[in-house]
């Protein structure tokens, strides 16, 4: 059971918290229909994530057995065969499907997202990785996806803001993440992907730093907007950007200087710093608006 739970990987999950924000961002966190509406999506979303985990491990299971970390994976270590790698996948893409019939409405614009994020990653995982800048738009369109399906499952309308904020914010995220990789392609002169050698220090540093600043720009033009400020009767939500450029500039000196940006889910989950900045955030964010 624990080399299962290691291929479909629920501590990845974590990342679908983005189909939340337009709940929160929409100021409905306290509907009981939407919350169950988002929770749905959630799982649904978490369950066709797992399968792709499962696909993208039998996918590149003979360069994992190479890789001095990846090796330990589940099919890469012999620990799940790779006809029960494929079972486990089937389970968890039904499973996903399954669980949007709970859906109170919305389930059939829903799961067409959910099954389009499905099929464009299992091309990613087959293909599309291998190029460099595609693979990374790729994984924060993924995230735009789950934006979208949050926002349907509740129908709550997005801003523009906010969907480009999503995207350049996981666009960061996935550059840092490819910087990692660069570091040990130094570091060991072997790539750790096909696409590494595309991409050098020079590069990642420069669009970091770009992609951070546009990041944060988007987000200050979202809480400036007035469709926003209209929506939730406030023009003081520009305060909370202080967090914002607080939690960019702690990414990137993680990034940078202590070169641990390998793992954004595990970053998160155990760095203090960016966990205070991330419930301070939150806390500001709910007293302005809910309060």
């Amino acid at each position: 059971m624990k080399n299962f739970l290691q291929l479909i990987r629920p501590k990845q999950w974590v990342k679908n918290v983005f189909v939340l924000l337009p709940m929160f961002f929409g100021g409905s966190l306290l509907v009981g229909q939407n919350i169950l509406a988002a929770t749905i999506t959630f799982l649904s979303f978490s369950f066709a994530a797992s399968s792709i985990y499962c696909f993208n491990d039998l996918i590149d299971v003979e360069a994992d057995r190479r890789h001095p970390v990846k090796c330990k994976r589940p099919v890469a270590s012999g620990a799940v065969s790779i006809q029960q790698a494929y079972v486990l996948m089937g389970v968890m893409i039904l499973m996903s499907m399954l669980v949007l019939l709970l859906m109170p409405c919305q389930m059939l614009q829903v799961g067409a997202i959910i099954l389009f994020y499905w099929l464009l990653n299992l091309a990613y995982c087959a293909r599309l990785k291998e190029y460099a800048i595609v693979d990374v738009c790729i994984v924060a369109f993924g995230f735009v996806l789950r934006l979208l399906a949050g926002g349907m499952a509740t129908e709550t309308p997005l801003s523009r803001w906010i969907v480009l904020m999503t995207f350049l914010l996981t666009l960061f995220l996935s550059f840092a993440k490819r910087r990692d990789d660069v570091v040990r392609m130094n570091q060991t002169g072997e790539a750790p992907r096909k696409n590494t050698s595309r991409y050098n220090l020079t590069f990642i540093n420069q669009v970091i730093t770009f992609t951070a600043s546009v990041t944060l720009v988007c987000y200050i033009m979202y809480t400036v907007s007035p469709e926003v400020i209209a929506r939730f009767g406030t023009d003081q939500l520009y305060l909370t950007s202080v967090f914002v450029l607080l939690g960019l500039l702690r990414y990137i000196q993680l990034t940078v200087v202590d070169e641990q940006s390998g793992d954004p889910t595990k970053l998160l989950l155990r760095d203090r710093m960016m966990q205070a900045i991330v419930v301070f955030w939150l806390a500001a964010f709910i007293v302005i608006i809910y309060l």
